[in-house]
């Protein structure tokens, strides 16, 4: 039966979320306090009530705004600061969710699927599309719907692989003329890291064996 180990990207955007509302409340705490400033002053400042500005310290006001987290920041002479880096994995387009779904008729006894494994790593946010658990060997599994950049994949799934220690790796491609056309300029990048034709592959999974390396499988 599919297993899923991984919390909705949504359930871990509202966490951290509220995790920077709390970071953020409490520096403001502490600096206005630090000033001298009361909550009313600070208000009237950045054009917020004393409750508003209580409520955000608390971090209890979850409606608070980027643009009234600036102006009390300015207000406290605190410099803001947003930025956006790769962490977690992005949630699945349509097109990705039904390759995933082509692929379990090709996984045969005694291979299990799970879905959204985390990488082994304490503070890790990555996580491999599927694992096919079940034999000496796991295989990981890496699901793309559209290829833009073949040595983007290439470096992503390598360090993936290496910090899961997992030494089989499937990465599944939908069949696609702009797929095709990236695979093949690809060329020797691919058939080096994916020695395993797709056909071997497919019947190593489908008796429910693992594959003794790495394939790229269109699907």
């Amino acid at each position: 039966m599919p297993m899923s180990t991984r919390q909705r990207p949504v359930d871990r955007g509202i966490r951290i979320s509220l995790k920077l509302r709390q970071m953020a409340g409490e520096e403001f705490r502490q600096t206005r306090i630090g000033l001298g400033f009361s909550q009313a002053f600070v208000g009237r400042a950045c054009g917020l009530s004393p409750t508003q500005v209580s409520r955000i310290e608390r971090a209890v006001l979850p409606s608070v705004t980027l643009e009234q987290l600036c102006r009390i920041a300015s207000v406290l002479g605190l410099d803001t600061s947003l930025k956006f880096y790769a962490g977690d994995s992005p949630l699945r387009d349509q097109a990705q969710i039904d390759l995933i779904e082509r692929s379990r008729e090709h996984v045969g006894p005694p291979l299990q699927i799970c879905t959204e494994v985390p990488v082994p790593i304490e503070g890790d946010r990555r996580a491999w599309d599927m694992w096919l658990v079940g034999a000496p060997q796991t295989v990981g599994v890496e699901a793309e719907s559209r290829i833009r950049d073949c040595q983007a994949v290439q470096r992503r799934i390598t360090l993936k692989a290496r910090d899961s220690d997992i030494k089989q790796v499937v990465l599944l491609v939908a069949d696609s003329h702009a797929n095709r056309a990236a695979v093949q300029a690809a060329g020797a990048i691919l058939r080096e890291m994916f020695p395993i034709p797709a056909r071997v592959a497919l019947r190593q999974l489908r008796a429910g064996r693992t594959l003794g390396g790495w394939a790229i499988v269109l699907l």
